[in-house]
């Protein structure tokens, strides 16, 4: 049997559920989870709505439609079963489960960018059943990714938190030793990105977040310097201290976290801007062209992007990021701590 524990109702307790064991077809894998990190876009789904700022929301779940749905898209497991058509998995493989599956045949879809499917999106945990469960069924071979003798806890949170962290970054690009890195936002994201800024560009980030545990984190992590954005004048230091930041990412997504990094850019810097919290921006069209600013949206990453950070890790040991691990049974639990905002680093189910 396949445990789960499901959305029943938006914002309410997950509703443990017993299923049958799917039976893999064609290039089908059935995959027996081991360990599924609790992202913030679970907490997003379990309210039932993501903010796009100005009181305008997208239902989650489309509308609702797709519930009871078992979230979980930050999949460590080993192959249970396979479809008679898969070739390369067998089982008892140790496996990171890429997620960002779309309808393979949309124009993003055909240039090999999934995780922007402009079609029938199938992202497990998101749009079909996840990892907040004993089983996933994984709809072909070739989103397995071998992680080797990496941690499975923190390899996990590769499939989104370090994957996001690691498109973000790439979209920055190699840095000069006069360049300045700004992070804003140390969540699991925020912090996965500090531990791989200097291995992507080249250099350390400074890192600016609310909270101290969490700025504390980000300086364990290889931060040059963590700084209070709140605190009275730190947009003026930090110009001062820098000359303006050549690049800044923006993990958070609110109105005051993309006002800080993108005030704090020098001449011909780039703002590349990950969070969902929902914020709005009003920039000046006049002095961004002055200024030669550049602004970019980034959402998690594709297969390809992953494959390049297993990669990286399996080679080059990263710094690892705080990790809690809980029982599944704690789903709830975990995402209501993640609500809370107390949680450093990430949570990572164990099923």
């Amino acid at each position: 049997m396949l445990r789960c524990y499901q959305v029943a109702e938006f914002g309410k307790p997950l509703v443990a559920a017993d299923r049958p064991l799917p039976v893999p077809q064609g290039r089908e894998v059935l995959v027996q989870v081991e360990r599924c990190g609790v992202c913030h876009s679970d907490l997003h789904i379990w309210e039932g709505y993501f903010d796009l700022g100005g009181g305008k929301r997208v239902v989650a779940a489309n509308n609702g439609a797709l519930l009871p749905l078992t979230m979980g898209h930050e999949i460590v497991g080993t192959v249970a079963a396979t479809g008679p058509e898969a070739i390369s998995a067998k089982p008892g493989q140790r496996r990171l489960v890429f997620p960002w599956i779309g309808c393979g045949s949309c124009p993003p879809c055909r240039d090999g960018a999934e995780h922007l499917c402009a079609g029938a999106q199938k992202a497990i945990g998101i749009f079909t059943d996840g990892g907040y469960a004993s089983h996933v069924l994984v709809p072909d071979e070739k989103y397995l990714l071998d992680i080797g003798d990496l941690d499975p806890a923190l390899a996990a949170t590769y499939a989104c938190s370090g994957l996001t962290a690691y498109s973000a970054l790439k979209k920055v690009g190699p840095l000069a030793d006069h360049h300045t890195l700004l992070i804003v936002g140390a969540g699991g994201v925020g912090l996965n990105a500090v531990a791989l800024a200097k291995a992507v560009t080249g250099q350390a980030p400074v890192v600016a977040d609310l909270d101290p545990a969490k700025r504390t984190a980000a300086m364990q992590l290889g931060a040059r310097d963590a700084i209070d954005p709140r605190a009275e004048g730190a947009l003026k230091t930090l110009l001062k201290a820098s000359g303006g930041v050549m690049a800044a990412v923006d993990f958070a997504g609110s109105d005051a976290s993309f006002g800080f990094a993108y005030g704090a850019l020098r001449k011909g810097g780039h703002l590349v801007s990950v969070g969902l919290l929902g914020g709005q921006a009003t920039i000046s069209l006049g002095l961004h062209v002055l200024k030669g600013l550049r602004f970019t949206g980034s959402y998690v990453g594709s297969l390809a992007e992953l494959q390049e950070l297993i990669a990286l890790a399996r080679r080059s040991p990263l710094p690892a990021l705080p990790i809690t691990a809980r029982p599944l049974a704690e789903a709830t639990e975990s995402l209501a701590a993640l609500k809370a905002g107390t949680v450093v680093g990430r949570i990572v189910l164990e099923a």
